[in-house]
């Protein structure tokens, strides 16, 4: 993978690479990495100010050129926007250190969360502060779902669209990548013909490409396939396709590839099955993870991680527990991002050009839009198991939907959830301080009842 026109972007912004040292670049995704705190908007927000803002090394022009390339990727855009911006500034070798710098200290810190977790899954307080936990995730999520549907939602067609998905996924429970393909295929047609039906503005004309991008193509999506297949490689060949892990690795790998929409798209699709399909974890336990990725920084998508590891932890042979979790989640970290570094060293020498094509904004605006009906389901999905003890599957011909015994109501659940909710939507608080204060009441009401 050739260093090409590393200097595109820095010339803009005023500096040249040689300003610009490799020590520099690894001191400030460090930074960077330990600070990404509040999700996709925070993290995209301080790596602008760092970056843009305050030392000059990104052009705004190319920083929000890139950001949009992103959005068109599966996976999440902050972490491959990092990756862009230091192969921009150092070639491929500075694209992996920012990547790697983005992620490896939020996935060390859910990573040790992850081993306390399942160390103190029978403590009965551990299970009471989690119980407020749950209570404002969901406040968390829904806040996730008017956001992006406000943002999202602006045309008649793309609010049929979200509707549409919500129903395929609530009512007839379809496949994730079937509604995040079919949206994308349908976005794809309407922006031939009618781009107003998605708000699509006219597109421009495309950036030069650097020279042979072709070359630097192939060679990134061969070495990089190589290297995102070479654990599953040597799973298959010394435990076999019916070991936990190679389950783990394959089911991560697919979940890579349809990871359109941010985090909170996939995990409802992610929770299905790793709760009903595989039976790696509890419903209640899935909302747990999410509320340890919100406390802690780097890419939501590291609950995965979690994921993981319990999985890995709960079917250890032929190692021990511990050595099963960390292999487990080792395995989910390496094949969720390794595809990150695949698209982005490939599509790097185009971007410039693809992201003004229209169709491939048609695409995007589509799936978005269907994303949001993806994030409703999930809110009703946790709202569901957080709120109820027993959760049963109807079935009514075509319609095979989740529904609560209303008998198993949890009334300290009901009661944390309306404290979250008075206090992420009354109050405004942020994140942190709202799982805190949720996950103390959680602990108050145990010890008082």
């Amino acid at each position: 993978m050739a260093e090409l026109d590393v200097s595109h972007s820095a010339s803009r912004a005023g500096d040249t690479p040689e300003t610009i040292a490799f020590s520099d670049l690894l001191r400030v995704f460090t930074r960077i990495g330990f600070l990404s705190f509040g999700g996709p908007a925070g993290q995209i927000a301080l790596m602008h100010r760092e970056l843009v803002e305050e030392r000059h090394w990104v052009a705004e022009e190319d920083y929000l050129h890139a950001l949009n390339f992103c959005h068109l990727l599966p996976g999440p855009e902050a972490q491959q926007l990092a990756t862009w911006i230091g192969w921009r500034l150092h070639g491929w070798r500075g694209g992996l250190a920012a990547g790697l710098l983005f992620v490896i200290p939020g996935a060390c810190i859910i990573l040790a969360l992850s081993v306390l977790y399942a160390l103190a899954a029978n403590l009965g307080w551990v299970a009471a502060l989690f119980l407020g936990v749950k209570a404002a995730v969901l406040a968390i999520v829904v806040q996730a779902l008017l956001r992006i549907a406000g943002r999202a939602l602006d045309t008649n067609l793309k609010r049929g669209l979200a509707v549409a998905a919500f129903a395929g996924l609530f009512l007839f429970d379809l496949p994730f990548p079937l509604i995040v393909l079919g949206s994308g295929l349908i976005g794809i047609a309407i922006a031939r013909t009618r781009p107003d039906w998605l708000a699509l503005k006219p597109g421009k004309a495309g950036g030069a490409l650097p020279a042979r991008p072709w070359r630097t193509t192939i060679i990134s999506v061969l070495v990089w396939g190589a290297i995102w297949a070479a654990p599953m490689a040597l799973i298959a060949a010394t435990l076999g396709q019916d070991h936990v892990l190679w389950q783990i690795g394959a089911f991560f790998s697919q979940l890579a590839i349809v990871t359109f929409g941010g985090a909170y798209a996939v995990l409802a699709y992610m929770a299905q099955e790793a709760v009903q399909g595989f039976g790696w974890l509890q419903a209640g336990e899935m909302a747990d993870g999410l509320g340890l990725a919100e406390t802690t920084p780097g890419p939501l998508i590291l609950v995965t991680q979690f994921v993981g590891y319990l999985a890995a932890f709960r079917a250890p042979e032929p190692f021990s527990p511990l050595v099963a979790g960390l292999l487990g989640a080792g395995l989910t970290t390496w094949v969720t991002f390794a595809p990150c570094f695949l698209w982005i060293f490939a599509f790097a020498p185009w971007i410039d050009r693809m992201g003004q094509a229209v169709w491939l904004k048609g695409g995007l605006a589509a799936v978005t839009a269907a994303v949001v009906g993806v994030i409703a389901n999930l809110t009703v999905w946790f709202a569901l198991h957080v709120l109820f003890a027993r959760v049963g599957e109807v079935e009514a011909g075509p319609l095979r939907f989740d529904w609560p015994e209303l008998a198993s109501f949890d009334w300290r659940a009901g009661l944390l959830a309306a404290l979250a909710f008075a206090l992420a939507f009354g109050a405004r608080w942020g994140v942190l301080r709202l799982l805190g204060v949720s996950a103390l009441g959680g602990l108050a009401l145990s010890l008082a009842g």
